[in-house]
Protein backbone atom coordinates (compact mmCIF):
# COMPACT_ATOMS: atom_id res chain seq x y z
CA UNK A 1 0.00 0.00 0.00
CA UNK A 2 1.02 3.30 -0.60
CA UNK A 3 0.66 6.22 1.80
CA UNK A 4 -2.33 8.00 -0.44
CA UNK A 5 -4.12 4.55 -0.67
CA UNK A 6 -4.35 4.01 3.00
CA UNK A 7 -7.86 4.17 4.94
CA UNK A 8 -8.79 7.64 6.84
CA UNK A 9 -10.53 7.26 9.81
CA UNK A 10 -12.89 10.40 9.83
CA UNK A 11 -13.03 11.45 13.94
CA UNK A 12 -16.74 12.15 13.94
CA UNK A 13 -17.28 8.20 12.62
CA UNK A 14 -16.13 6.85 16.42
CA UNK A 15 -17.83 7.84 19.42
CA UNK A 16 -16.16 7.95 22.56
CA UNK A 17 -17.07 3.94 24.03
CA UNK A 18 -18.67 3.42 20.66
CA UNK A 19 -18.26 2.12 17.60
CA UNK A 20 -20.81 3.60 14.06
CA UNK A 21 -21.47 0.41 12.22
CA UNK A 22 -22.85 1.61 8.90
CA UNK A 23 -25.56 4.59 9.04
CA UNK A 24 -27.72 4.81 12.46
CA UNK A 25 -26.42 1.42 13.92
CA UNK A 26 -24.51 2.10 17.11
CA UNK A 27 -23.17 -0.43 19.13
CA UNK A 28 -22.76 0.12 22.89
CA UNK A 29 -20.14 -1.85 24.78
CA UNK A 30 -21.07 -2.32 28.12
CA UNK A 31 -18.40 -3.62 30.94
CA UNK A 32 -19.43 -4.83 34.11
CA UNK A 33 -17.47 -3.64 37.18
CA UNK A 34 -16.33 -5.36 40.04
CA UNK A 35 -17.98 -3.98 43.13
CA UNK A 36 -17.23 -5.09 46.48
CA UNK A 37 -21.31 -4.51 47.58
CA UNK A 38 -21.95 -7.77 48.03
CA UNK A 39 -19.20 -8.63 50.02
CA UNK A 40 -19.74 -6.07 52.40
CA UNK A 41 -23.52 -6.80 52.77
CA UNK A 42 -22.52 -10.53 53.44
CA UNK A 43 -19.78 -10.11 56.15
CA UNK A 44 -22.20 -7.63 57.87
CA UNK A 45 -24.57 -10.14 57.76
CA UNK A 46 -21.97 -12.64 59.07
CA UNK A 47 -21.11 -10.42 61.94
CA UNK A 48 -24.70 -9.62 62.82
CA UNK A 49 -25.77 -13.38 63.34
CA UNK A 50 -22.09 -14.71 64.74
CA UNK A 51 -21.15 -11.90 67.57
CA UNK A 52 -24.44 -12.44 69.58
CA UNK A 53 -24.39 -16.39 69.31
CA UNK A 54 -20.58 -16.28 70.33
CA UNK A 55 -21.03 -13.26 72.76
CA UNK A 56 -23.68 -15.20 75.15
CA UNK A 57 -21.28 -18.33 75.49
CA UNK A 58 -19.74 -18.90 78.72
CA UNK A 59 -16.68 -20.56 79.30
CA UNK A 60 -15.97 -22.35 82.32
CA UNK A 61 -12.22 -23.46 83.59
CA UNK A 62 -11.58 -26.33 85.72
CA UNK A 63 -9.95 -26.15 88.96
CA UNK A 64 -6.65 -26.77 89.05
CA UNK A 65 -6.28 -30.22 90.10
CA UNK A 66 -2.92 -30.67 92.82
CA UNK A 67 -0.90 -33.77 92.83
CA UNK A 68 2.00 -35.74 94.67
CA UNK A 69 4.73 -37.75 93.45
CA UNK A 70 5.47 -40.70 95.09
CA UNK A 71 8.18 -43.05 94.87
CA UNK A 72 7.04 -47.02 94.70
CA UNK A 73 8.94 -49.35 97.46
CA UNK A 74 8.73 -52.83 97.27
CA UNK A 75 5.73 -54.37 98.27
CA UNK A 76 3.74 -51.09 97.23
CA UNK A 77 0.48 -51.62 95.54
CA UNK A 78 -1.96 -49.31 93.57
CA UNK A 79 -4.58 -49.84 95.97
CA UNK A 80 -2.91 -49.50 99.65
CA UNK A 81 -1.18 -46.07 97.40
CA UNK A 82 -4.81 -44.41 95.95
CA UNK A 83 -6.75 -45.43 99.52
CA UNK A 84 -4.15 -43.92 101.47
CA UNK A 85 -4.63 -40.62 99.28
CA UNK A 86 -8.55 -41.02 99.03
CA UNK A 87 -10.87 -38.56 101.11
CA UNK A 88 -12.69 -40.57 103.38
CA UNK A 89 -16.49 -41.68 101.66
CA UNK A 90 -14.78 -41.20 98.36
CA UNK A 91 -14.04 -44.49 95.75
CA UNK A 92 -10.54 -45.58 95.25
CA UNK A 93 -11.22 -47.53 92.87
CA UNK A 94 -11.93 -43.67 91.10
CA UNK A 95 -8.67 -42.80 92.38
CA UNK A 96 -6.81 -45.90 91.09
CA UNK A 97 -8.76 -44.91 87.74
CA UNK A 98 -7.48 -41.72 87.51
CA UNK A 99 -3.83 -42.46 88.45
CA UNK A 100 -3.42 -45.22 85.87
CA UNK A 101 -4.63 -42.49 83.42
CA UNK A 102 -2.92 -39.52 84.72
CA UNK A 103 0.37 -41.62 84.76
CA UNK A 104 -0.44 -43.89 81.40
CA UNK A 105 -0.29 -47.46 83.16
CA UNK A 106 -1.77 -50.18 81.23
CA UNK A 107 -1.61 -52.34 83.92
CA UNK A 108 -1.75 -51.97 87.94
CA UNK A 109 1.53 -53.89 88.24
CA UNK A 110 3.69 -51.21 89.66
CA UNK A 111 7.93 -51.45 89.95
CA UNK A 112 10.16 -50.73 92.66
CA UNK A 113 11.24 -46.90 92.24
CA UNK A 114 8.80 -46.24 89.82
CA UNK A 115 7.42 -42.26 90.18
CA UNK A 116 4.07 -41.66 90.15
CA UNK A 117 1.66 -38.48 89.84
CA UNK A 118 -1.38 -39.31 92.50
CA UNK A 119 -4.23 -36.40 92.85
CA UNK A 120 -5.09 -35.49 96.36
Amino acid sequence: MTASKRPRYNLGDEQTFATIYGKGTTMVAHRKRFTLMPLIALSTLSLAVSIPTLASGHLYAASPQRYETVTVKPGDDLWTLAAARTASGSDVQETIDRVMADNHLETATLQPGQHLRIPI
